[in-house]
Order: C-alpha cells, then sequence, then structure tokens
C-alpha cells in the first residue's frame, strides 16, 4: 500500500520550521500571496530554509503571480517548487515548464465539473481543495471527498481543505492519496502550529494506512 505524504503549509517562524522538520512530514508550504493572514516574505523564507534537511520538500505558494517573479524567488530562497494556487491557466504551467521551474497546480473544488479540467494541466501531482469565492486556499474547509471516487487515477492527487487529526484517517481511507496538505487544521491562530497537534495528524495518517 503507498504511503500517503503529508505537507504542512502555512509556516511563518524558524523555530517552528525547524522543528516540525525533525518530524516524519514530507514537504512544507510558505505563503507568497501578501493578502493571506499566512505570508512570509521571500527574505524570511531564505532565512528560514538554510537549517532545514536538505532532503525535505520546500513549496512557495503563488496566487498569479507573474513567471519572472515565481522564478526570481524560486531561485533566491532555494524553495523546491511553486504551487500555483490562482486561476493560472494550463498555458501558464506549460511556460513555467519551459523555464525549468517546478510546480504543481491547486484546483479548488466547487461540485463534480470542478475535476474536468484537472487532465488539461498535464501535471503529475494536483492538489485538490474547497472553493471559496473570495479566498484562495486556507479556509479550513471541506469539499465532498467521494467526488474524487469517479477519477480514474487518484496517485498524483494531493488532498487539502479543511483536514484535521479528527478526519485525517477518513480522508485516508477513502481517498488514498498521494499527499494531505494542512494547515489550520493544526493551528494555534493563522501561520502559528500546534506541535502537538501536528504529531497527531501524523499518526493519524500513519494508522489509516498512510
Amino acid at each position: 500500500m503507498r504511503k500517503t505524504r503529508i505537507k504542512i503549509c502555512g509556516i511563518t517562524q524558524k523555530e517552528q520550521a525547524e522543528e516540525i522538520a525533525e518530524l516524519p512530514v514530507d514537504a512544507m508550504g510558505f505563503i507568497l500571496y501578501q493578502k493571506s493572514s499566512r505570508y512570509v516574505s521571500p527574505d524570511k523564507i531564505r532565512d528560514m530554509l538554510v537549517d532545514l534537511p536538505p532532503f525535505l520538500k520546500t513549496v512557495g505558494v503563488f496566487v498569479n503571480e507573474s513567471i519572472s517573479e515565481i522564478s526570481s524567488i524560486i531561485n533566491s530562497t532555494g524553495l523546491s517548487l511553486a504551487q500555483l494556487s490562482g486561476d493560472e491557466s494550463p498555458e501558464y504551467c506549460r511556460s513555467l515548464t519551459e523555464s525549468n521551474i517546478p510546480w504543481m497546480k491547486a484546483i479548488r473544488i466547487r461540485n463534480q465539473n470542478s475535476l474536468d479540467i484537472v487532465p488539461s494541466f498535464g501535471a503529475s501531482y494536483v492538489l485538490l481543495d474547497a472553493w471559496s469565492e473570495d479566498e484562495y486556499g486556507g479556509t479550513g474547509k471541506s469539499f465532498d471527498w467521494k467526488l474524487l471516487q469517479k477519477l480514474d487515477d487518484l496517485s498524483g492527487i494531493i488532498l487539502a481543505g479543511g483536514i484535521t487529526p479528527d478526519n485525517a484517517g477518513a480522508a485516508v481511507s477513502l481517498v488514498r492519496p498521494y499527499a494531505v496538505d494542512v494547515s489550520s487544521g493544526v493551528e494555534v491562530r493563522p501561520g502559528v502550529k500546534n506541535i502537538d497537534k501536528v504529531k497527531q495528524l501524523i499518526r493519524v495518517v500513519s494508522d489509516a494506512g498512510g
């Protein structure tokens, strides 16, 4: 059975980044969307990444940013890849590939029709989050995970949106995603994680067969 990986997103503090890096997590996310309550500057991200393990994936979360700006930030901070959480098109994503920038696309799911665009990106990994009219993620809301049962291939699905230690086991058992992405579900307040909740999440995902 494939191991479900874990990404802890919305990290804003160097001490917490280092503490979480010592746990069995696979990736960390850093928000570079300035309207987010979890925004961190490229300079701060660069400082946080200096002492992290070399094989830990570090993901920069962007929303409708220019390709040149993403390229500059990825190269200057040492982030592993870009997560595109805005309204980026398949053509935009192909341009990133041509610019040698590793990326993954986040798609907000409102209903079954929302899944129809997934194949058009040609992405190995797609993050699926809950739909919101006015926010690009981090809402703490879930979508109907049963919608994903109609997808032919779930091996590259990263499940996000309202995942907590209380429901992560059900999510993993139902969807068997490549990874779960958790932010608000393990927080004290936006950008400040509860390390005990992170540890609990890890145990729950592991117990669910992840």
